[in-house]
């Protein structure tokens, strides 16, 4: 088993981003919306958007740091093969690690709950 995000498991490309906002479904809470759809290969594959209006480049990249990581920690509650995008809200930025975990991880059940939608 993989303990870490290959290149393979990123979304990167600038047309996949913008194919996933225009058709993807979405769910969000107080911190991050999720904008996700099935996924053209065989893995569920991340994307994180932290805009600058979120915080300065530290607290962007903490808190793309915690979305990998809590992706990384949940991928197996995810079921089948998704595209997802985590965007951070302006509120995401106060947000300590347990407390955007445990956002993250309720955005990932929802995912989770909506595959048979």
């Amino acid at each position: 088993m993989r303990f870490f995000l290959t290149k393979a498991d990123r979304i990167l490309k600038r047309s996949e981003f913008l194919g996933l906002s225009k058709f993807g479904r979405k769910t969000q809470n107080k911190h991050f919306v999720a904008i996700f759809s099935p996924g053209r290969f065989q893995r569920t594959r991340l994307g994180v958007t932290v805009a600058r209006k979120v915080g300065n480049a530290t607290i962007r990249n903490r808190i793309k740091r915690f979305s990998r990581e809590s992706f990384r920690l949940n991928r197996h509650i995810i079921t089948g093969y998704w595209d997802i995008n985590i965007i951070a809200k302006k509120k995401a930025a106060d947000l300590s690690s347990k407390q955007a975990f445990l956002s993250l991880q309720n955005i990932f059940n929802s995912i989770s709950r909506s595959q048979g939608n």
